[in-house]
């Protein structure tokens, strides 16, 4: 290791004990019903789900399943993972690891073994799906991140990260369909089916 790989496992380390302080926090506060809680960039962001939110995970979770099998596939919804950057510990709606991944010495999923995130957007939160957790993802390298947004009725498919931003950015209205075929995911999302507001 150099010493500039020990700075970086150094500020990653201490970045993940303030993030398992804060969850620990988390854990032991009246958390509304029906809430999703995550930390973007050391904030604490609580946004309810909505069944048109859970309507679209769903569709997004069943057509992996259908494509992966749904032994196969390791597809997880609202679980912890920490993203580069400060203080992220996001709970994607949808993330897949990749086939074979292990969990880390402290029982979490790196952020390297992702291969796909979606997010649907709530009011409230948007803005974090579409800027600070983009700009995350894509320094993660996770190779597709797909945004569906039942407000503007519309998906958004982020692919090829280099440097920090995606180099692909694709919208496909709802009704269409999500061609993901030219990804390592190999698939198409039909939308037709995807709630609006």
């Amino acid at each position: 290791m150099t010493v500039l790989d020990d700075r970086i496992a150094m500020a990653e380390s201490d970045n993940t004990r303030r993030l398992d302080k804060m969850f620990e926090r988390l854990e032991r506060m009246p958390v509304p019903e029906g809430y999703k809680v995550e930390i973007v960039g050391g904030v604490v962001y609580m946004a309810p789900q909505r069944d048109i939110h859970w309507q679209t995970i769903l569709e997004i979770l069943w057509a992996l399943e259908d494509h992966f099998g749904r032994r196969q596939a390791r597809i997880f919804s609202d679980v912890r993972i920490d993203f580069p950057g400060y203080e992220n510990g996001f709970c994607p709606d949808v993330a897949k690891i990749k086939s074979g991944a292990k969990k880390d010495d402290n029982g979490k999923w790196r952020y390297g073994d992702v291969e796909f995130v979606a997010e649907v957007i709530s009011r409230g939160t948007a803005r974090n799906d579409y800027e600070a957790k983009k700009t995350a993802y894509a320094l993660a390298e996770v190779p597709v991140y797909l945004i569906a947004d039942p407000y503007a009725r519309r998906c958004r498919l982020f692919t090829g990260p280099k440097d920090g931003i995606y180099v692909t950015d694709t919208s496909i209205e709802y009704g269409g369909v999500v061609d993901m075929t030219h990804t390592h995911l190999g698939l198409t999302l039909d939308t037709a089916d995807f709630p609006r507001d």
